[in-house]
């Protein structure tokens, strides 16, 4: 059973597992293909966060590949830049890449395919072409300005008519499938056979990544100066060391209980323990205010998660973070005691262990700052605030993996002409200002939002679930917990529920603003919950009927053994498919 964000991606995935390939065959090769037809949400310049369960493990896993900052990312070089936040596109804004190794590294270790036969579908739809998705279409249309004035080669690539291209326009990168095309051409060179030369052919392709032409091009075309988000033109810090000196990896699991389920989460490098702090604090209060689609319910969800967010922007980073402390039920008890009939308009960290958090600037305007409500949106110079893609897989044998791919956007910074693609724009998460948990520190990975989940039930995992959409991925992911868990929803019921989340915190993304009390729901929540909701003092912002969530899930039902799949129909582009 596959799930994602892109029709084409779940039918890779789906095509890898009917030719006999295993989940994790099948989701590698789904994510490469995920570059290509969603290049407006990810792309190999970018980063993931996956995590995974294989059929003899005891435990889940998690994929780590968020690419630290530079050796030259210091806070005294952007300060002398005249900058006081890494820009939210642009150059300066990249972390060392780490989507593609970590793929590799999950192919090597858990797959059973040659890489050439998982490439195979990315270098098609690469070489070949691909229809164009509406999304894509929209987000080139926003940013034709600053690609024709500034990013030329970015216009070149994305606009090869001098315009931009309309939905479904049949769209080639030849450039893509030529790095690709070096990956496998680098995996050929080892000639033994067995799985000990398959491990081997993969580590070349890996080697060639991070010592080749990927680095050494992006590294000096990001050198010259160009356009950044706040309008300011600057060159790049990142080096062929940086791509060299970055090996993804894997780290265990963060579990905790939830009502007969165990959630499972990557560490505080990422924004994952806050959901569990958010099931913590929701855990022993009475169904009802468990339930989104009530009044009382929605309020107390997102009051929990503004209490469970401030702890994340006042203690997570790439650091030693106390989650036994900010996880322990005394701590809990503490902060849900905070949570009060009407909404609260304070940003509100806790102390765990007696120690004062470090707030973050709080700013609810910036100079150059775009609007954004419901699903996050581009503006014309670049700036993004969250976009993501997501993909799902269970095997008949019983592996499964949940991961979160982003970064490396069409719109992150310009197209490096010989690559085909541009880096990311992770740093965005780091605070130019010293001694903070997630403060931008060389060789240090930023905090990131991506957040993808693993569901486990005695033990044997249930599903994998997860979301794009920045500060707003646990959020949404939250809601169809609670009604799967809680509300004895199907999965696909739990996806298609209305959804809200809160943005009473500084968003993750450049600029990094927040609005106090902040609320936004999807209509179909109902005018009088919605009411009820501005009543209590929520600052309540409609994003339309089908606007909020891009969840999508897999799993089995452990009483028939039968697999599942569920995909959010927003947008009318996520698919689940299954046999």
């Amino acid at each position: 059973m596959s799930a994602s964000t892109h029709w084409t991606a779940t039918a890779t995935a789906q095509a890898v597992l009917e030719r006999g390939g295993n989940a994790f065959d099948a989701a590698v090769a789904a994510a490469f293909v995920l570059h290509i037809v969603e290049p407006h949400l990810n792309g190999p310049g970018g980063d993931l966060v996956g995590i995974f369960q294989t059929a003899d493990a005891a435990t889940p896993t998690v994929l780590m590949g968020q690419g630290p900052a530079p050796a030259g990312a210091t806070i005294e070089h952007y300060r002398g830049e005249g900058l006081d936040l890494v820009p939210g596109a642009g150059g300066l804004a990249a972390a060392v890449p780490g989507a593609v190794d970590a793929w590799l590294l999950l192919l090597r270790d858990h797959g059973t395919w040659e890489l050439t036969d998982v490439l195979a579908y990315a270098i098609g739809y690469a070489r070949d072409g691909h229809p164009l998705v509406a999304g894509a279409a929209v987000t080139i249309a926003r940013v034709a300005e600053l690609f024709r004035d500034e990013w030329t080669s970015s216009a070149a690539l994305w606009m090869p008519e001098g315009a931009p291209p309309p939905a479904g326009t049949l769209m080639r990168n030849p450039a893509y499938a030529d790095v690709l095309d070096s990956l496998v051409h680098a995996s050929c060179t080892v000639r033994d056979d067995g799985p000990v030369g398959r491990a081997a052919r993969i580590d070349a392709a890996r080697r060639e990544w991070k010592t080749g032409a990927v680095a050494h091009e992006a590294s000096a075309f990001l050198a010259e100066p160009h356009r950044h988000s706040h309008g300011g033109s600057h060159r790049a810090v990142i080096a062929p060391d940086d791509f060299a000196s970055f090996d993804a990896g894997y780290e265990p699991a963060l579990t905790r209980e939830f009502r007969g389920r165990t959630i499972a989460k990557a560490g505080a490098w990422t924004q994952g323990p806050a959901l569990l702090q958010t099931l913590g604090l929701l855990e022993p209060l009475a169904d009802e205010l468990l339930d989104p689609s009530q009044e009382a319910g929605a309020h107390t969800i997102l009051e929990a998660q503004k209490l469970a967010l401030a702890d994340r922007d006042g203690w997570f980073g790439d650091d030693d973070v106390d989650l036994e402390s900010l996880l322990s039920p005394d701590y809990l008890e503490q902060r849900r005691s905070l949570i009060a009939e009407t909404a609260s308009r304070e940003f509100r960290p806790g102390s765990p262990g007696g120690r004062a958090p470090l707030l973050p600037p709080l700013r609810t305007v910036y100079s150059a700052q775009s609007v954004a409500t419901g699903e996050p949106t581009v503006a014309k110079n670049g700036e993004t605030r969250g976009d993501t893609c997501h993909l799902d897989v269970i095997d008949r044998w019983g592996n499964i993996v949940s991961a979160t791919p982003s970064g490396g956007w069409l719109q992150s910074s310009p197209a490096i002409p010989a690559l085909g693609f541009c880096l990311g724009t992770r740093l965005q998460m780091t605070w130019l200002e010293p001694g903070r948990p997630s403060s931008l520190v060389p060789g240090r990975r930023p905090r990131t939002t991506l957040t993808p989940t693993l569901v486990l039930r005695d033990g044997m995992p249930e599903f994998a679930i997860g979301s794009p959409g920045g500060d707003q991925q646990d959020q949404w992911q939250l809601l169809a917990l609670l009604r799967i868990i809680v509300g004895g929803y199907s999965p696909q019921q739990a996806i298609d529920a209305p959804a809200l989340h809160t943005t009473a915190m500084p968003e993750s993304f450049w600029p990094r603003t927040w609005t106090p009390a902040g609320a936004v729901v999807e209509d179909r929540l109902g005018d009088a919950v919605i009411s009820g909701l501005e009543r209590r003092g929520h600052a309540v912002t409609r994003a339309g009927d089908w606007a909020l969530g891009r969840v999508s899930a897999v799993g089995k039902d452990a009483a028939t053994g039968v697999l599942w799949g569920a995909a959010n129909p927003r947008g009318m582009q996520g698919y689940a498919a299954g046999r």
